[in-house]
């Protein structure tokens, strides 16, 4: 019962510990998931240590004498069940690609002429409603930009591997006219867009993205301005 407890282990915080046993000369412990954390500890071969929750490839664990740190994947994946096998860490599949609450990646594509690059982040209210905040830096012929937004993405069937969505948000842009003969001033003006696109499932954490969005720049001109952006990118989610 116990060794098929190890090998569905979970990867969220909330995971029922279990216990190892350190198969390596020594396990390193370090203070957070990270190797640039220092380790403050190593934990002997033969010791047995449990095995409190996983963030991406670290693992928080407490050892006999109650001291905790983070330890590596790779030294994880060599330590010894009390059945004296080794445990099986499963890596992120599909499924819970359909399930997963945060999600952050870079897109690059055009804007009206100009190149776009984008970095956002999202957190997942459930499988089908995810809050989303974007920023986009904008390189033009006669100008550049940035763009800040928030919106939501709602994902029609997050059970496929393939994934369409559509989003809707605000936010505000800033336009940096390069210079000219004639000195014209920055502007900065809101914005609002509505979009469709795809999320596509890779292989362990990474997914691959690509959407067209319409944004309709609000202007203290007569006229407010239309402009089409499509985009490509990756993506990672946790």
């Amino acid at each position: 019962m116990l060794a098929l407890l190890l090998c569905v282990l979970p990867t969220g915080l909330n995971a029922a510990p279990v216990t190892v046993s350190v198969a390596d000369p020594y396990l390193e412990l370090h203070t957070g998931p990270g190797r640039g954390y220092p380790i403050t500890h190593v934990v002997a071969r033969g010791e047995e240590v449990s095995v409190l929750k996983r963030r991406t490839d670290w693992f928080k664990i407490r050892d006999d004498r109650g001291r905790e740190g983070w330890a590596h994947r790779d030294q994880m994946a060599t330590t010894l069940t009390p059945a004296g096998t080794a445990l099986a860490i499963n890596d992120p599949s599909r499924e819970q690609f359909g399930e997963h609450q945060r999600e952050v990646g870079v897109l690059a594509g055009d804007l009206e002429g100009a190149n776009v690059l984008t970095a956002y982040g999202s957190y997942a209210f459930n499988p089908h409603l995810a809050a989303e905040l974007r920023l986009s830096h904008l390189l033009g012929n006669s100008s550049d930009g940035t763009i800040a937004a928030l919106g939501l993405t709602h994902v029609f069937r997050p059970d496929w591997r393939v994934q369409p969505f559509v989003s809707i948000g605000t936010g505000m842009i800033h336009i940096q006219p390069k210079a000219t003969l004639v000195q014209t001033p920055d502007r900065t003006d809101q914005l609002a867009y509505v979009g469709a696109g795809i999320k596509a499932y890779l292989s362990r954490r990474f997914i691959f993205r690509a959407e067209y969005n319409k944004y309709v720049v609000f202007t203290d001109r007569d006229d407010n301005e239309e402009a089409n952006e499509w985009k490509l990118g990756f993506a990672f989610f946790f």
